[in-house]
């Protein structure tokens, strides 16, 4: 097993910082890899409901990026983000992934 740093970052849809955020972590801070998650319903400190309807399209719904990498690289990654994120909306800690087996290599 190898010692990883998961990170998840906190947006909501009318943020319009995702497309950036993904530039980042693809091209200038590459990590691993990226999945993003769009949530049908959340809330954060403002306590305002952002929540999919059968009845409209909602375009501002929570979305949660998260990746992983070498620690160092997620630490750089995530100094990078600070600029798009507000404070509080980023979290990481400690993982462990599973490495190749030499069949696999």
């Amino acid at each position: 097993m190898a010692t990883v740093e998961m990170v998840r970052v906190y947006l909501t849809e009318h943020e319009g910082v995702l497309d950036a955020i993904l530039h980042c972590l693809h091209d200038q801070h590459p990590v691993r890899g990226v999945t993003v998650f769009r949530g049908i319903s959340g809330f954060g400190a403002s306590g305002r409901m952002h929540e999919a309807r059968w009845t409209d399209l909602s375009l501002d719904l929570p979305v949660v990026v998260e990746f992983f990498d070498d620690p160092g690289r997620s630490a750089e990654a995530r100094t990078a983000l600070q600029q798009w994120v507000s404070a509080g909306h980023i979290v990481h800690w400690s993982a462990e992934v599973n490495e190749a087996t030499d069949e696999e290599r």
